[in-house]
């Protein structure tokens, strides 16, 4: 089936374009998807007046003299329910950047398909989609809460999809950008290879960075310990680090904890992401900073990001630089627009080889929320990287991932990845999890599939740490360290995502080749002529930098 099935097209563009892209799957179901039949297909939408135009031997639909925000160009189109539709297009407007939304209207609802922050004389692609819940007539239209602009549409593509299709996608995603060929040869001492040979591999570390976000609680509580370090390899404090943790009284700092959980960390390997220097919101500041005067603030910021960013330098993985300031901006209004920037550049001048993460939330989540929308997320990455000294900054894309209560669009979801992962900076969703729902834990497992299955996903944290005040939405285990269904689900995917116990023969080459998953095996070698003995050997089976499958190769001698 899965060779039967379309691929998916994971390809997007984060440039404006003189000449729109060819559309993705052909157009799908979309009739004269080019614009190459006139307005064949294509309708006026409420009061807009459309036209069939070409410049530079491109052809497209304009919408032009509305009056409303829904007033565009449109194409009837038949959903089917629970197939899930990849949508893209190409849209230009006039005069000043505006948000263009696609919206597909049903006969009982409108549902969000997609949003991007559309450019004058130059085209940029809108990625997005949705999954229907009905079957039945619908209406694809582009809106904007800009009525002087001119709407222009080109190369629109709306494929469907199978949920059977969609999981096959995540099948062979794994399978291209989570495991590695490696060819094993067994030799003998004279460098004969060995025929027969049984080579045993046995995964004691998952390649894939995924964790779970723990709280200071920790230091004290082995079974606590115990469930975190027999699971994961990557965490993140949840308040520890922040600037109200290390310094609640002006000139007081206090690392004693932070310091404890990262030191517990390095001794059980696992990988600490730096939260966070700052965060943008006013409602989560020490007590004593919203009162200080502009000069004293100043001083009392640049105190802070010298202090947490020497303390930790060289023993982190990551920082989320300004916490969430697409939705806030306590110190750019005080301090000024340039404030995060500045701080990434300082970042990097005390810690330079740790990568500094955008972080946010309702990036690829909750679809609702146009503050944190993936265009507006590059625009504002974009906006940091022209400060003077920070082109050549080691930036990364932090995604929350905190998905609310109602209103999962998993295309909605992967088309937003892919469109970030086109800016070519790596990929961390720093906090998913699933607010309370009747279906909290079914749908908590979907998006963590959906996530690891993203080619250019580099890994997982859950914002899930236990404390005695209870967890945050998700809870992975009771107060004693019992699997909740959470739990179970995690464990299950910890299973699935590694290689466990494995074993072959040699072939007359003395050859074996296996597909495995990234990270650290043991590998053993017997033979029935060299009886009582067994080579031990570690290898890394590490991905590669473009995620062409190229081979590793492995030689193992016995004597």
């Amino acid at each position: 089936f899965e060779a039967e099935a379309l691929s998916y097209d994971y390809s997007a563009s984060v440039d404006c374009l003189a000449h729109p892209q060819k559309p993705l799957y052909n157009g799908g179901i979309i009739q004269n998807p080019e614009l190459n039949n006139g307005l064949q297909g294509w309708t006026a939408f409420g009061g807009a007046i459309i036209e069939h135009r070409e410049s530079l031997g491109n052809k497209y639909v304009v919408a032009h003299s509305r009056n409303q925000i829904e007033d565009s160009v449109s194409q009837k189109i038949y959903l089917k329910k629970d197939m899930h539709y990849a949508l893209s297009a190409w849209i230009q407007v006039s005069g000043e950047s505006v948000p263009v939304t696609a919206v597909v209207k049903t006969t009982t609802t409108s549902k969000f398909a997609g949003i991007v922050s559309a450019e004058s004389n130059c085209w940029s692609m809108l990625k997005g989609g949705l999954t229907a819940d009905t079957s039945g007539p619908a209406e694809l239209y582009f809106e904007s809460n800009s009525t002087s602009a001119d709407i222009l549409i080109d190369n629109v593509s709306l494929q469907p999809f199978t949920d059977e299709e969609w999981r096959s996608h995540q099948t062979q995603s794994i399978e291209k950008a989570r495991k590695r060929k490696v060819l094993i040869r067994a030799v003998d001492e004279q460098g004969k290879p060995l025929r027969n040979a049984t080579i045993s591999l046995k995964q004691n570390r998952l390649g894939f960075p995924f964790g779970s976000a723990i709280s200071g609680d920790i230091l004290n509580n082995t079974l606590y310990q115990n469930w975190i370090t027999s699971r994961f390899t990557v965490t993140t404090f949840s308040n520890e680090m922040k600037w109200y943790s290390t310094e609640n009284t002006r000139g007081s700092e206090y690392y004693a904890v932070a310091d404890a959980m990262l030191q517990f960390a390095k001794q059980h390997n696992i990988a600490v992401r730096g939260h966070n220097i700052f965060w943008d919101d006013p409602k989560y500041q020490p007590s004593w900073v919203p009162s200080l005067p502009t000069n004293e603030l100043n001083d009392a910021v640049e105190r802070r990001v010298t202090s947490v960013v020497s303390r930790y330098r060289g023993q982190l993985i990551a920082w989320d630089v300004v916490n969430e300031n697409l939705h806030f901006s306590f110190f750019e209004d005080k301090l000024g627009q340039t404030f995060s920037a500045k701080m990434f550049n300082e970042a990097h001048r005390i810690d330079a080889q740790v990568p500094l993460y955008l972080n946010e939330y309702n990036t690829i989540e909750d679809r609702r929320d146009g503050t944190s929308a993936p265009s507006k997320y590059i625009q504002k990455l974009r906006q940091i990287q022209s400060y003077p000294g920070n082109g050549g900054l080691p930036f990364g894309i932090g995604l929350e991932a905190h998905f609310p209560a109602v209103g999962l669009n998993l295309p909605y979801m992967r088309a937003s990845i892919d469109t970030l992962a086109a800016t070519g900076y790596p990929v961390w969703i720093t906090e998913i999890d699933v607010e309370n729902q009747p279906k909290q834990t079914q749908v908590f497992e979907i998006v963590l599939r959906e996530a690891h299955a993203h080619p250019k996903v580099r890994g997982i944290v859950m914002w899930t740490a236990p404390s005695p005040q209870g967890c945050y939405r998700t809870c992975l285990v009771d107060k004693n360290f019992k699997n909740l269904p959470a739990g179970n689900v995690v464990d299950k995917l910890i299973n699935e995502w590694s290689s466990g116990k494995l074993s072959g023969t040699t072939d007359q080459n003395g050859l074996l080749e296996a597909s495995l998953l990234h990270g650290d095996y043991e590998v053993k070698i017997t033979h029935p002529l060299k009886k009582n003995y067994t080579f031990t050997q570690k290898v890394e089976v590490t991905p590669t930098d473009d995620f062409k499958n190229t081979k590793k190769f492995v030689q193992l001698f016995m004597k």
